[in-house]
């Protein structure tokens, strides 16, 4: 029966939230009463034990969630800020949106000569930039645009702020572009 209990916590705590007690059954195979047995028989070894979690029953639903007495702790690391760690990609991919905004996805991609789908996401994730309604094209993709967050984090103001590149600059970059699409197309064939 000590595998079962495994079994249980383990369904419990990959679904997060409440599971009804038939469900428990159907995927354990058991009897809805056995499974209830074994859930209040789990419920009284978490009371007894000094541990962090514990079993509560919802009507017929069964939830493994935080004990209330450890609210505060958890509340302190909630509320740490947590620093996102920009790579050079989603560096790349931040820039290009900055001075290209509205952009797509697509143009994103066709200036960096790569997928860009896990920095765009992670950017949304950061709340650095954000969707700014769709384009009047087919499959109408998404345009990104910065987010006041980018210009707190950036220290600016306004967008005219950012650094202008030189005429010179632009083509440096333009040339060093163009010579790594060769490069990334040898390393897909």
């Amino acid at each position: 029966m000590e595998q079962t209990k495994a079994a249980i916590e383990a369904i419990l705590f990959a679904m997060g939230d409440s599971v009804a007690l038939s469900d428990l059954a159907q995927a354990l195979e058991l009897p809805p009463e056995q499974v209830k047995d074994l859930l209040h028989e789990m419920m009284e070894r978490y009371r007894e034990q000094d541990r962090g979690i514990a079993l509560l029953e919802l009507e017929d639903h069964y939830q493994l969630c935080t004990k209330t007495e450890y609210y505060d702790v958890l509340i302190r690391l909630a509320a740490a800020p947590k620093k996102a760690v920009l790579t050079d990609v989603m560096m790349e991919t931040l820039a290009i949106v900055a001075y290209r905004q509205p952009v797509t996805r697509m143009e994103i991609e066709r200036i960096r000569g790569v997928k860009s789908d896990h920095a765009v996401n992670k950017l949304l994730e950061y709340g650095l930039i954000e969707e700014a309604g769709r384009m009047n094209a087919p499959g109408r993709p998404i345009l990104f645009v910065t987010t006041e967050e980018f210009l707190k984090r950036f220290g600016l103001s306004t967008l005219q702020q950012l650094p202008h590149l030189q005429s010179w600059e632009r083509e440096e970059f333009r040339a060093e572009a163009e010579a790594e699409v060769p490069l990334a197309e040898e390393a897909a064939k």
